[in-house]
């Protein structure tokens, strides 16, 4: 699902931003920006991201005013190795007659002789305490709207579904009129063929036209799958309206299973009738079941 979430905190010498948006994606994707302070907090970020969203391509921005990416470390002289490596390098000058170049910058390419210290992990909890106030509230401003978003979706999705229970309602009402068009044709192309028979072969043929309009019925009934189709809807409809939190969990990959055995009911219902009326109001649903199934992807 959609959404976006700002949220700025002044903090001393600074102001911190956290900032994310989502596009609707079928898994979780998380894709952190932020300068190399929050680097190492990056798997707690994402940990608390995934309190808020299931689904979803996931864009995250920290970002400060007036600050600069070093600012968690501290650079000093490591003294003991200097004394000791200008010690070596006065010997050198001395015993061998070497030319005296020895300055403050060419001493400095020794990086050696620096010691960067960065933040213990006392100031890490100090640094995480600072941001994740200000991340969640940006992650409260992205689910709002995204709740909105939900909403609209699961009006949109009961809408789409209502459609399709008229059209598997149309192919019931349908079958008894498919049956009796083929009883009539079946009768008109016996009794055209049985014209100059007696009646005792036309009594016979007629039991034959009942037996056969009866293994017909039975052939393209299609009982066992609209039975099966009303307890899917009922069951996406108990889905679509879970209100606690343990329900809420994967609610999109259940309607997407759902959905599956819907569809699979739908083209079974197709292969058995023939009629050309029922194979359009078939192609009718499978097309609003896909409709379906392009929202409920982005569902979490």
């Amino acid at each position: 699902m959609t959404g976006h979430g700002r949220a700025s905190e002044p903090i001393p010498g600074k102001t911190l931003t956290v900032e994310l948006k989502s596009v609707n994606s079928r898994y979780l994707d998380i894709t952190c920006k932020m300068p190399k302070i929050y680097i190492r907090f990056e798997e707690r970020i994402k940990q608390v991201i995934r309190e808020y969203a299931g689904r979803g391509k996931i864009e995250l921005f920290i970002s400060f005013d007036n600050f600069t990416d070093d600012d968690d470390q501290t650079v000093a002289l490591n003294k003991g190795y200097l004394k000791n490596y200008l010690e070596c390098l006065y010997t050198m000058r001395d015993e061998f007659g070497l030319p005296d170049d020895i300055t403050v910058s060419s001493v400095a390419q020794n990086r050696d002789i620096f010691v960067i210290t960065k933040a213990d992990e006392e100031e890490d909890e100090v640094i995480w305490g600072r941001l994740e106030p200000v991340l969640r509230r940006a992650l409260d401003v992205f689910l709002e709207m995204k709740i909105v978003e939900g909403k609209k979706m699961h009006d949109d999705i009961i809408s789409k579904l209502c459609t399709l229970e008229g059209i598997i309602e149309k192919i019931k009402q349908r079958l008894p009129e498919v049956t009796e068009a083929y009883r009539e044709r079946l009768t008109a192309k016996i009794r055209e063929s049985l014209a100059n028979l007696t009646s005792e072969d036309i009594s016979f043929a007629e039991n034959r036209i009942l037996t056969e309009v009866a293994i017909y019925s039975d052939k393209v009934a299609v009982d066992e799958e609209t039975v099966r189709l009303a307890s899917h809807f009922e069951q996406f409809r108990d889905i679509m309206s879970c209100v606690t939190t343990d329900e809420k969990s994967q609610i999109g990959r259940k309607l997407d299973f759902l959905l599956q055995e819907i569809n699979r009911e739908i083209n079974t219902t197709g292969s058995k009738v023939t009629d050309a009326a029922v194979a359009s109001l078939v192609v009718d649903a499978k097309s609003e079941a896909e409709k379906i199934r392009e929202q409920i992807q982005n569902v979490e």
